[in-house]
């Protein structure tokens, strides 16, 4: 079985280390000169994990002991490297090879950006999707006089030296850089949002805040949302008790933000709380209160569109983020077309995206069976009506999980269909 996997990422690693383990021969396709994706290329200097070290690990390749519980993104690009070298994944891996298309025939073949093309049994694509900015749209009225970018394009605090800086948006990537500006940007750094979201501070009780949650994985979601959220006002308070707008939903819905900084720079009055923007105004932001400033620099903290350039509508329908899968991993329509990392985690993506390579693995070398496609097609159906009851219609529920049971859950499916094989694919 020759398996094209697309990207040499994390999910892409893993996916070709599975491949490997499993008998398949995979070659994997990487634009950059090196393995580790976003974080080997185009992390920003102060950026940190925002789980902790032995939540984020590979099951198959443990993090050093002596290393700090949340390490840097270099800390991180070494560790991928280095399980890179030590599965033996690098010769596997055809780098500067972006990928331009791949079409379905009789096999798959996939064309690079430079023209090459090669057949294979299958694809993996393995792209990620936190690469393609996502800008408000539509956009504020008015117009901006000064700097707009976005938190993609942000590497150093340097480039908002005595400047009035605004950064939109309530993520992890926005408190980081709301923290960094703050040190060096003229007068406290904006924080705006129309939303609010539960701040949890990367330590809690003395322990790893995410420890906490997989000590109450085996609880009932609902159960779990009420017990970490008491933890959690006994231990800082509410955002609203920060400036900060109230979360629109309860601690395990909404993604939360993880950040020990940012509540230490607002109660210094470092960083001030705004509202949601009302419209651009020259040098001034107008935002929804009536209050306005003068800004020098918008940082855009807003995502990213899930972008798969190289595949065609025929696959991913009229919007890739809603693109079903079983599993979260088999194309409904072809499982030889499978999908590693295409997902939003209440969790670490490491673990993840290696339980997912392995069940694609499974399959493709043969030691695991699909169930019918009515089967396949009803759970689907399921997972999604669950989702959109937690999160919610308009938070890409088609791609969200629950981290620690999905992660138990994916062993389970790799027996089960292992039994289905053994019935002669029987579901």
């Amino acid at each position: 079985m020759r398996v094209a996997v697309i990207g040499a990422g994390a999910a892409g690693l893993a996916a070709v280390k599975a491949l490997l383990d499993a008998g398949c021969e995979p070659v994997a396709y990487e634009r950059s000169d090196r393995p580790g994706g976003l974080w080997a290329g185009s992390a920003y200097a102060s950026l940190h994990l925002n789980t902790s070290r032995g939540r984020t690990e590979f099951a198959d390749f443990p993090m050093p002991a002596d290393w700090p519980h949340y390490p840097s993104a270099g800390h991180i690009a070494g560790y991928l490297a280095d399980y890179a070298g030590k599965f033996g994944l690098t010769q596997h891996i055809r780098f500067g090879s972006a990928v331009a298309r791949v079409e379905r025939d009789e096999t798959w073949t996939v064309t690079t950006e430079a023209g090459d093309t090669q057949q294979y049994d299958a694809v993996i694509v393995a792209n990620g999707h936190n690469w393609d900015p996502r800008l408000p749209d539509p956009g504020y009225p008015g117009t901006f006089d000064g700097v707009q970018m976005h938190a993609h394009d942000y590497r150093t605090a340097d480039v908002f030296q005595d400047r009035r800086v605004l950064v939109v948006g309530m993520g992890n990537s926005a408190m980081d850089i709301a923290v960094d500006a703050s040190y060096t940007a003229r007068g406290p750094v904006l924080l705006s949002a129309r939303h609010g979201v539960h701040i949890v501070p990367k330590f809690l009780f003395g322990r790893p805040a995410d420890a906490t949650g997989g000590a109450l994985a085996a609880l009932p979601w609902r159960v779990r949302q009420r017990i970490a959220e008491t933890m959690l006002r006994l231990a800082v308070g509410t955002p609203q008790s920060y400036g900060l707008p109230a979360p629109a939903g309860g601690l395990f819905q909404n993604h939360p933000t993880i950040s020990d900084t940012i509540l230490h720079r607002l109660t210094h009055g470092e960083v001030a709380a705004r509202p949601g923007i009302d419209r651009l105004d020259g040098a001034r932001v107008v935002f929804a209160d009536g209050t306005a400033d003068l800004v020098d620099v918008i940082v855009w903290a807003t995502g990213y569109r899930v972008s798969i350039p190289f595949l065609s509508s025929r696959w991913l329908g009229p919007d890739p983020e809603r693109m079903p899968l079983y599993q979260r991993v088999f194309h409904l329509d072809d499982p030889s077309l499978a999908f590693v990392g295409l997902m939003q985690s209440t969790g670490a993506a490491f673990p993840v995206v290696e339980a997912q390579a392995k069940l694609a693995a499974a399959y493709l070398s043969g030691s695991y069976a699909l169930p019918s496609a009515g089967a396949q097609q009803r759970a689907v159906e399921r997972a999604l009506r669950a989702a959109v009851d937690r999160w919610g219609e308009h938070a890409r529920p088609h791609m969200r999980i629950d981290f620690d049971r999905y992660v138990a859950e994916l062993p389970r499916e790799i027996a089960a269909g292992r039994n289905r094989l053994a019935r002669g694919g029987v579901a």
